[in-house]
């Protein structure tokens, strides 16, 4: 189960996370409730996994607690490391950065943010983790919360077959999950961007990215 963290702060700021440690908003916290409710209502969740940074680690532990399984930490689950654009208002990447800037908006699967970790190294970091996960847990149902960048890339590599496809891949919104099955070293998704539990508390990233 793969899920997206909830609201952050640098969400409700307007601002590009990257690795900068922001935690979960009051809403983002709600969020991750919600989620953990209806995953634990509709799964028997054996472990979750979660990227390092506080506003997804927060999220995970919301469905451990709830579930009582262990949740580890890993730092291979975290968004992309975007250099000079870390913490950056979103509204000022395109004026501040406009070569890089571009190329992340018209064609992310290319992209790297300025002195920062290309897109292609992030996918490749997410789908080894991923497949570590998979090799780790055969036969259970795990939980994995990372972040909006991460989400998108394997979406395109098991849908699309590749990262170029990054562009006509929707942003995941907050604390939406997708269900990703393993079987036979075939990976394919049944489920992809579930976030109709959270009702009236949706919220996504802006259109400028």
């Amino acid at each position: 189960i793969l899920i997206r963290h909830g609201q952050s702060e640098a969400n409700k700021l307007g601002l590009f996370a990257g690795h900068s440690d922001f935690d979960l908003t009051e809403l983002g916290f709600l969020q991750a409730e919600l989620t953990a409710r209806t995953i634990a209502e509709q799964y028997k969740i054996d472990k979750v996994y979660a990227s390092d940074l506080k506003r997804a680690f927060n999220t995970g532990k919301a469905l451990s607690d709830l579930c009582g399984v262990e949740i580890i930490p890993c730092a291979e689950l975290r968004e992309i490391y975007a250099g000079e654009w870390e913490a950056t208002s979103c509204e000022e990447l395109p004026q501040k950065y406009v070569a890089d800037f571009s190329v992340w908006f018209n064609d992310i699967g290319n992209s790297t943010p300025t002195q920062g970790e290309s897109v292609s190294s992030l996918a490749r970091r997410i789908e080894n983790i991923i497949q570590s996960i998979a090799n780790q847990n055969v036969g259970k149902t795990v939980a994995i919360v990372t972040h909006g960048t991460p989400i998108k890339a394997i979406q395109a590599i098991v849908e699309k077959g590749d990262i170029s496809q990054m562009k006509n891949i929707p942003w995941a919104t907050n604390a939406s999950f997708s269900v990703l099955e393993y079987d036979n070293r075939i990976w394919s998704f049944s489920k992809i961007g579930v976030d109709a539990h959270l009702k009236g508390f949706i919220t996504k990233l802006p259109n400028n990215i």
